[in-house]
């Protein structure tokens, strides 16, 4: 009979033990639970911060981008009205000397070739000016050149091909 106790005491202590450290582990998962929700919570308050920026940033590139749009319309307008005010103040007195259909005519055809010289006179200026742009564009290319080619027959010590490549003649030209 004290085999049977003992047994018992045996098994009971096991059981105690078994569910000792069932609640042991109740325990440390209700812990790893707790600091998961904790760390959730702190990843949750970071994106919410992160997405209250973003869309602040974004409401206020908006407000930039209407306000420079604003005042692009605004300078637009401003010169349109300018031109044209300007434009109709002087013209109303020409078109008022006018007095007839004939002379409203001749008029219209002055004003077509005007500014049919004026386009021809603006394209011209506009081929110069690109012209001038490629010129100038080659010239600082070739000064490069010639000094990237003396620096490097400086390093090398070739000083007589060094006073060839960088001279500038009188006429301004590197020779």
């Amino acid at each position: 009979m004290t085999d049977n106790i003992d047994k018992t005491a045996h098994l009971t202590q096991q059981w105690l033990a078994e569910i000792q450290a069932l609640k042991q582990q109740l325990v440390e998962l209700q812990q790893k639970r707790d600091e998961a929700w904790e760390s959730s919570q702190k990843w949750r308050q970071l994106y919410n911060t992160e997405s209250e920026q973003r869309r602040a940033d974004a409401k206020m590139y908006q407000q930039a981008i209407a306000s420079v749009k604003a005042e692009l319309q605004k300078l637009q307008g401003i010169n349109a009205d300018n031109i044209a005010e300007t434009t109709t103040t002087a013209i109303e007195p020409e078109i008022s000397q006018l007095t007839s259909v004939e002379e409203l005519k001749a008029k219209v055809v002055a004003v077509t070739q005007e500014r049919d010289r004026l386009i021809q006179a603006l394209n011209t200026e506009q081929e110069n000016h690109a012209q001038t742009r490629n010129n100038l564009t080659t010239a600082l290319g070739d000064a490069i050149d010639s000094l990237a080619k003396a620096r490097a027959a400086a390093e090398v010590g070739e000083v007589g091909e060094v006073e060839e490549v960088g001279e500038i003649g009188s006429d301004g030209v590197m020779g």
